[in-house]
């Protein structure tokens, strides 16, 4: 069976554990059960969200949502329960080289759940450390392997932070990496995977500004007969303004199916029911009608590359 995932996809993730509790809570992990229990209760606010998008108009068939276990198990089965489309995080959190959150017993978690994802976020540079890479592709393939045999869609998260000597390169000015640098090395880092052997059927990419760099990662997550796979684009933690133009380039280049807006959708909104600042239900409808809004950006970029002229 060849890889790929065409049809729309937006997806609300919240499945961020380490910086989440970290940062936004203030936390040091080994929690309580009283703090993971508040923890878990907040991200019940992002799902009501979620479904609050749904509710007002947010087509099913579109959304999903992407969460992890350790705070979102409860979701998870809620939302498998009522057809949604779900994603789940497989990897550590917190971890700059790749390890799976339940190792070799990651098998068993995706069966207990059957997400319609298996999600894996990597951070990978091509040009950084040789060893670590080599590592990490391995375990991606032993995940893509699994996948491919149990009939499970596999969605990979590509980082691909600047090296010590990039940032030299471009004067630690994290712009201009973004664009120059950046969209290369992301095109090597998907050939590597292919080669090694590792088969997302859905690319989740760092924003890029220009539409080239843009249809030349579809090109690649399609090259060599890998005709319906899909890509997303991520929003980063960006702002607002920074976030729309990602899904405005994205959107139109065919193969960029749709996005996976987290941070800045939740984050406030989150902030403030925390501190008191606003209900659940009141941050709620504010992540509601961010994701909404995400959506149609993006619908808004689609149709305008539809309407033009072949």
């Amino acid at each position: 069976m060849s890889p790929g995932y065409a049809r729309p996809l937006y997806l609300l993730p919240f499945d961020h554990r380490h910086s989440y509790v970290t940062g936004l809570f203030e936390l040091e992990p080994p929690l309580t059960p009283e703090q993971h229990r508040k923890i878990a209760e907040s991200k019940q606010v992002i799902y009501e969200g979620f479904r609050q998008a749904l509710e007002t108009g947010l087509p099913t068939s579109r959304a999903g949502i992407l969460v992890d276990e350790e705070f979102g198990a409860a979701i998870l089965r809620d939302a498998t329960e009522r057809g949604y489309v779900t994603a789940l995080a497989t990897e550590k959190s917190g971890t700059e080289e790749l390890e799976l959150e339940y190792g070799t017993a990651f098998a068993q978690h995706l069966e207990a759940f059957k997400p319609t994802f298996a999600k894996v976020l990597v951070r990978y540079n091509p040009e950084d450390d040789a060893a670590r890479n080599r590592r990490q592709r391995v375990v991606l393939a032993q995940l893509s392997a699994y996948c491919r045999a149990a009939g499970q869609l596999f969605m990979v998260e590509l980082l691909v932070p600047a090296t010590k000597a990039e940032r030299n390169r471009v004067q630690a000015d994290q712009a201009a990496y973004d664009s120059r640098l950046r969209p290369g090395l992301v095109l090597q880092a998907m050939r590597a995977f292919q080669d090694a052997g590792i088969e997302p059927d859905v690319w989740k990419v760092e924003g890029l500004d220009r539409r080239e760099d843009c249809a030349r990662v579809v090109q690649t997550a399609r090259r060599e007969g890998r005709r319906d796979v899909g890509c997303i684009v991520l929003g980063r933690g960006a702002d607002e303004k920074k976030v729309a133009g990602w899904l405005e380039t994205a959107a139109s280049v065919p193969g960029f199916i749709g996005f996976a807006v987290g941070r800045t959708t939740f984050w406030e909104a989150v902030a403030d029911h925390e501190a008191k600042r606003a209900t659940g239900q009141a941050a709620a409808s504010r992540i509601a009608q961010r994701y909404r809004a995400w959506a149609e950006i993006f619908e808004r970029a689609h149709a305008r590359r539809a309407s033009v002229p072949r």
